[in-house]
């Protein structure tokens, strides 16, 4: 029995260190002689940016202006541009907005309320800065994307939003002349 307690003992003794329990390292509000005052919380210092939070382009980064929505978008509007938005819109806004707009996703088919459609008046004379504004921010009761899309993300779905609108609320005088004629002999 004596022979069983003794080897327990040498099984359990060496549990009771505490090396990797207390690894050295600074704690927050431990004292520190490391500095001259004895602190260890260091205030940040003057100039201090958190990584990935520099945004040196306020058009890209902000979608404002001088402080204004911005009227243009910060980057050439390419079909890759478009490719993108369109891809990152059936992500994250047709759930809502529907697949082309309409505020008809399959979210409201569910019996959540409608967003107000992008072929309002008010949102096609909206300028570009605003769906930025709205997708980093939210609105209402959409909450913000701002941690799930990146600002050229956000600048895509804004151009895509942006064909959609143009797309929904076309006249045939805005066609090009080699489409309006294959669309004139449809229609007759």
């Amino acid at each position: 029995m004596r022979a069983f307690l003794l080897f327990l003992l040498l099984c359990v003794a060496p549990a009771c260190r505490q090396d990797m329990h207390d690894q050295p390292k600074v704690e927050p509000f431990e004292a520190s002689d490391f500095f001259a005052d004895g602190r260890s919380a260091r205030p940040q210092v003057e100039g201090t940016i958190a990584r990935g939070e520099l945004s040196l382009d306020e058009h890209l980064a902000a979608g404002r202006v001088d402080g204004e929505l911005a009227t243009t978008f910060p980057f050439e509007v390419t079909a890759e541009v478009m490719e993108r938005g369109r891809g990152r819109y059936a992500i994250f806004c047709a759930p809502c907005h529907g697949s082309v707009g309409h505020g008809d996703g399959m979210i409201v088919q569910r019996g959540l309320r409608a967003p107000t459609s992008f072929h309002s008046e008010r949102l096609r004379e909206s300028p570009p800065g605003y769906f930025f504004d709205v997708i980093t921010n939210g609105f209402g009761a959409m909450f913000d994307y701002a941690d799930r899309i990146t600002p050229r993300d956000r600048w895509a779905i804004v151009s895509f939003v942006r064909a959609l609108q143009l797309s929904q609320n076309a006249e045939l005088a805005d066609a090009a002349p080699e489409a309006r004629r294959v669309l004139e002999e449809e229609g007759s």
